[in-house]
C-alpha cells in the first residue's frame, strides 16, 4: 500500500511483483496508461508533467487509502511519472488487490478517476502546432462526480 511519484520509467512487472507480494489474493486489476500520440483535434509528440510533490504524494496517499477502506483491498499502489515523457511511455499504473474482481476492478476505476481530477499535476503537450497546457476535461469531472454519488447511495 504506497504511493510513487517518479521521473524514471515505470517498471510495470516489478510493480505488479511488489503489489501482490507472495500472496496475490483472490483478485488483481492493474491500470497502465501511456502517452497518446494525439489529444483532441492536434498531434503530440511529448508530454510533460509538472507537479507539486509534497501535495501529489499526500492526495494520492488519501485516495488509497479511501479505496482500501471502501473495497476492503488488501493492497494498493499508485505510480505517476512526471518531466518529460515521449509517446507511448507509461505515465501512470495503478493496481489492487481484492476478494473478489468488481471490488479490485472497481477500486482502480476509482482511483484513476479520482486521480484525473484532484492530484495537482499540471500538463503540457509538445506536437507540430507547438505547445499547449492540457485543460481539464468535462469528461473527468463527470467519471469522479459518478463515485461521489455512490458514496451517497
Amino acid at each position: 500500500m504506497s504511493v510513487s511519484l517518479q521521473s524514471e520509467a515505470i517498471n510495470v512487472a516489478a510493480e505488479y511483483a511488489q503489489l501482490v507480494g507472495d500472496s496475490p489474493g483472490a483478485a488483481v486489476a492493474t491500470f497502465t496508461g501511456h502517452v497518446r500520440d494525439h489529444s483532441d483535434a492536434h498531434a503530440v509528440t511529448e508530454l510533460e508533467l509538472e507537479h507539486y510533490p509534497e501535495m501529489a504524494h499526500k492526495v494520492l496517499e488519501e485516495l488509497g487509502q479511501s479505496a482500501a477502506e471502501r473495497f476492503g483491498l488488501s493492497s494498493w499502489r499508485i505510480v505517476h511519472r512526471f518531466g518529460r515523457l515521449a509517446v507511448s511511455e507509461t505515465i501512470v499504473w495503478v493496481g489492487a488487490v481484492a476478494n473478489h474482481r468488481g471490488e479490485a476492478i472497481s477500486a482502480c476505476e476509482l482511483m484513476m478517476d479520482t486521480l484525473k481530477t484532484d492530484a495537482p499535476f499540471w500538463k503540457r503537450e509538445q506536437g507540430p502546432m507547438g505547445e499547449q497546457w492540457v485543460a481539464s476535461r468535462d469528461s473527468d469531472t463527470e467519471r469522479r462526480a459518478r463515485w461521489q454519488s455512490r458514496e451517497t447511495q
